[in-house]
């Protein structure tokens, strides 16, 4: 069969939700039977998303094979519930830094490299390699159109509407339709003049989703049908939903499905979206409320976060629960009046000491007031850090990260990282295996002694203070056996400590919670539930 090809554009905004958009087309195509191979184009210069700021960007993604990529590739393994891959993203950069070495070597023979052919030529052979082995394939293209940076990839896309054919080839666009509270009206004026910028660069979009606020009504779709060239049943709505996973859904009732299988001649199954209407049920009628403190330092901006909270999200679908999160900035001085009411205190990733304090005083509250405690990565090397001072009464323990001349180094390099000149060198980058240790909270979640985790991170708990911890009740009950490296910790007489120095967050999936995610939540409905769970003092 050959493979076909939707381009998932945007206009007029930023983050209006193409990635949701995408994810939910291959959700839906996905559940009729077809193979579906998903693209995230990124068009800003930076070869990968790994070292940019969380504020700016949002989480960088860690793939199985252990690439950096854009957070859309999150949502493509959430919606589709299968794994992701370096292939799966690429940017601007990755592509000049390509042709500009493939140029230096000599391979074009010197002819004058440009933009076309040869940048263009390059993303193309990205989108066909992308799409290899599978019936469909989504590929979204970041930015706005209109956006200079994002011209090689929306021209490109022009191209392969030609090179592979008419019934091969879809355009979607997704856009604003913006409403106007002083007179109360939804304008559409923004939407045609983004579709006439897409017209500009040589494509049409046979498909618009509008993003509105409020509902659309017929005579609305039927004035963006005529200024845009689409048919009324190609105008989509996509309005704001409770859960991000009714997503598909909505766009089902509307017959998107059945557009873009009609459009693009496709031979599909009968649907089954079972399972997924069970999660988004689960969701939308929860029996429990539970508060969970998200203690991090990038809590301004959720996305910083977006694996993790949905994976609460996940975790408390599993528990029939819906997940309150109470961000917290550790950085704040009166972060612990905060948590008096919470039911469980999260502590996720994140590089730098800003905030490190604040953590620690976190974990310290959790673990003396029995809250259920989880530590994902930095967070396993907070708790640590926190019981090597306040039980061991090792005085100024830290991680070398954040105190280098500390004497007590619980939290260290490796002795051939600290070698290494290159940041990105000294990581632990992708999935790694790990043992566990029979009778433990992490083997009652997983069910089974040997399990894989996707990692990203420098520092590790230093060996030489294992016994001393493990003595005090702080057991490491996951070890990575090859190099003797602490995966899992927990506090023994704790109704539920558990501290990762992996990312269990990648791995969560609506219809598949993580194991660790949804254990956590079920000790916080328990908490919930507890008469003697009274508030904590201030």
């Amino acid at each position: 069969m050959t493979t076909k090809y939707i381009f998932v554009t945007g206009g007029v905004v930023s983050s209006l939700g193409k990635g949701i958009s995408a994810s939910s087309i291959g959700k839906l195509l996905q559940a009729r039977g077809l193979s579906v191979s998903m693209l995230k184009c990124d068009p800003y210069i930076n070869v990968d998303p790994g070292t940019m700021n969380p504020f700016q960007h949002g989480e960088v993604y860690v793939t199985e094979d252990g690439a950096e990529t854009d957070l859309d590739l999150g949502h493509y393994e959430r919606f589709l519930n299968r794994d992701m891959h370096q292939a799966n993203n690429f940017t601007a950069g990755k592509v000049y830094e390509t042709v500009i070495a493939r140029e230096r070597r000599g391979d074009f023979l010197g002819t004058t490299v440009q933009v076309i052919p040869h940048i263009t030529d390059e993303i193309k052979g990205r989108y066909r390699a992308a799409g290899k082995n599978a019936d469909v394939a989504i590929i979204e293209i970041g930015g706005t159109v209109g956006d200079i940076e994002s011209l090689p990839f929306l021209e490109a896309a022009r191209q392969m509407g030609l090179e592979a054919g008419k019934d091969n080839v879809l355009y979607l666009h997704v856009t604003l339709v913006p409403y106007i509270r002083a007179s109360e009206e939804l304008k559409t004026k923004p939407t045609q003049h983004s579709v006439g910028k897409l017209r500009e660069i040589g494509i049409n979009p046979d498909i618009i989703v509008c993003r509105a606020e409020r509902p659309i009504s017929p005579e609305m779709k039927a004035k963006l049908s005529l200024f845009c060239s689409v048919p009324k049943e190609s105008v989509i709505e996509a309005p704001d939903v409770e859960s991000i996973y009714e997503v598909p859904l909505v766009f089902q009732k509307q017959g998107l499905d059945d557009q873009i299988i009609m459009l693009l001649r496709l031979r599909t199954h009968s649907k089954d979206l079972d399972s997924w209407n069970e999660v988004v049920r689960r969701l939308k009628h929860p029996k429990h409320r539970v508060v969970i403190a998200l203690a991090g330092k990038y809590t301004d901006y959720k996305d910083a976060y977006k694996s993790v909270n949905e994976a609460l999200v996940h975790g408390g679908a599993a528990n029939e629960a819906k997940i309150d999160i109470r961000f917290l900035d550790t950085s704040a001085p009166d972060i612990l009046k905060s948590l008096e009411d919470v039911h469980g205190i999260l502590v996720p990733g994140g590089f730098g000491d800003r905030g490190i304090e604040g953590k620690i005083r976190v974990a310290q509250l959790a673990r003396e007031n029995k809250i259920p405690y989880f530590g994902l990565c930095l967070g396993l090397q907070i708790a640590v850090i926190e019981f090597s001072r306040n039980v061991l009464k090792l005085s100024g323990a830290n991680s070398t990260e954040f105190d280098a001349k500390t004497r007590y180094p619980v939290i260290d390099l490796l002795p051939e990282q600290k070698a290494v000149k290159e940041m990105g060198a000294t990581m632990r980058l992708g999935t790694y295996e790990c043992a566990i240790k029979k009778g433990s909270l992490a083997y009652r979640a997983y069910g089974q002694a040997s399990i894989s985790e996707r990692h990203r991170h420098r520092y590790e708990v230093n060996n030489k203070f294992r016994k001393l911890l493990d003595d005090a009740g702080l057991h490491a009950s996951g070890l990575h056996a090859p190099k003797n490296l602490v995966e899992i910790v927990e506090l023994e007489g704790h109704p539920w400590f558990l501290a990762v120095q992996f990312h269990p967050e990648f791995k969560s999936r609506p219809e598949r919670p993580h194991p660790l995610f949804r254990d956590f939540v079920a000790a916080a409905v328990a908490r919930a539930q507890s008469p003697s769970s009274a508030r904590i003092p201030a």
